[in-house]
């Protein structure tokens, strides 16, 4: 399976009212290449995986948010009941999910 295929299955795998980081979903996925499991999320064409469970190692929510810039994602995250400890960072005590490796 193509990286950023692996990419989207992994991250459909987060559960509601969760969120990871790209550095969690690259060591899930063997690479420690956090930015490419970005620019996968970034070029996601489709809208039901839900890219803004992914956050940045910090909990900042992503600037460049493709499905409509971080006040969309925040407003998504939200509506999951993930709380934050400021306007861009993700409670990550609270939500943080550590996503597994796939069966590939």
């Amino acid at each position: 399976m193509p990286f950023f295929q692996q990419v989207y299955a992994l991250t459909r795998s987060i559960p509601m009212g969760k969120v990871t980081t790209y550095g969690e979903l690259a060591k899930a996925l063997g690479t420690r290449d956090a930015r490419r499991v970005g620019h996968a999320l970034h070029a996601n064409p489709d809208q039901s995986t839900p890219c803004h469970r992914v956050v940045s190692k910090d909990g900042r929510l992503a600037p460049n948010y493709a499905f409509g810039g971080n006040l969309e994602q925040r407003a998504k995250l939200i509506e999951e009941e993930v709380t934050f400890l400021d306007q861009e960072h993700v409670d990550l005590k609270k939500h943080l999910y550590r996503p597994t490796p796939p069966d590939l």
